[in-house]
C-alpha cells in the first residue's frame, strides 16, 4: 500500500470525545499510515546514518481517562524504546503535523547534550529559517528558530523537566500533507538537516 498522506479525517480524530472512541480512530485511521511512512523513514535513516534505527508508534498505554491530544511515530537506534534516547518524530495535533528531532525529559545525560548544543549554537541558528523549536512535547506551542537564544538551551541543560525539540510544523491545510510523496520528501529533507545534531546528541548521551 502506497502512503497517500494525511487528510481532514485524520486531524478530526482529535475532536472525537472519549478515550476509547478516540483511541479506536487513532488505531484505524492514523497508525496504519504511521506504519507506512515510518517504515520508509526508518530505512532511509538507517542507510544515511550507517546503523540500524527502529520504528516505534505511540501506544498511549498509560492513559485511562483523558484521550490523547496528539499522536506520533518515533525512530531511534534502540529497539525497545525511544523516550530515553534522541529520536526523530512525525506526529499530528488537530491543527498541524510536526516533524521533530526530539530530546525529551527522560533522556539521561541531558545536560551534556545541552552543553554540546550550546557550543554549536551558530550551527543550530543556521538551519532553515522555517524551522521551529518546542520546549515541551506535550504542548502545541513552538517558537521560530530566529527567536532561539542561549537561555532556551541553558534551561534545557539546567531544568530536569525541560525538553528541546527542533524541526518543522506544517499547518493541516498545507498541500504537502495531503500528498504522500511530497510529505515524505519534506520529512526526509528535514531529517537530513537534523542528522548532524542527532549524531552530536548520540555522542554525548
Amino acid at each position: 500500500m502506497k502512503f497517500t498522506g494525511f487528510n481532514k479525517e485524520d486531524f478530526d480524530t482529535f475532536l472525537i470525545d472519549g478515550l476509547d472512541a478516540r483511541m479506536e480512530a487513532i488505531q484505524t485511521r492514523i497508525q496504519p499510515k504511521f506504519q507506512e511512512i515510518g517504515t520508509e523513514l526508518a530505512d532511509d535513516l538507517s542507510m544515511k546514518l550507517g546503523n540500524e534505527v527502529y520504528l516505534h508508534i505511540a501506544k498511549h498505554a498509560r492513559r485511562t481517562v483523558n484521550p490523547p491530544n496528539d499522536t506520533w511515530l518515533a525512530i531511534c537506534d534502540n529497539k525497545r524504546g525511544y523516550k530515553k534516547h534522541p529520536h526523530f518524530q512525525v506526529g499530528l495535533f488537530d491543527d498541524r503535523l510536526f516533524i521533530w528531532l526530539a530530546l525529551i525529559y527522560e533522556l539521561p545525560n541531558k545536560s551534556k547534550i545541552a552543553e554540546a548544543f550550546i557550543e554549536q549554537f551558530d550551527v543550530i541558528k543556521s538551519l532553515p529559517e522555517d524551522f521551529v523549536i518546542s520546549l515541551d512535547h506535550m504542548k502545541k506551542d513552538s517558537i521560530p528558530l530566529s527567536d532561539l537564544d542561549y537561555s532556551h538551551l541553558e534551561r534545557f541543560r539546567d531544568v530536569k523537566k525541560a525538553e528541546f525539540l527542533i524541526g518543522r510544523n506544517l499547518d493541516k491545510d498545507d498541500a504537502r500533507i495531503k500528498d504522500g510523496e511530497k510529505l515524505l520528501d519534506t520529512v526526509k529533507s528535514t531529517y537530513d538537516d537534523l542528522i548532524p545534531l542527532y549524531q552530536l546528541a548520540l555522542k554525548e548521551r
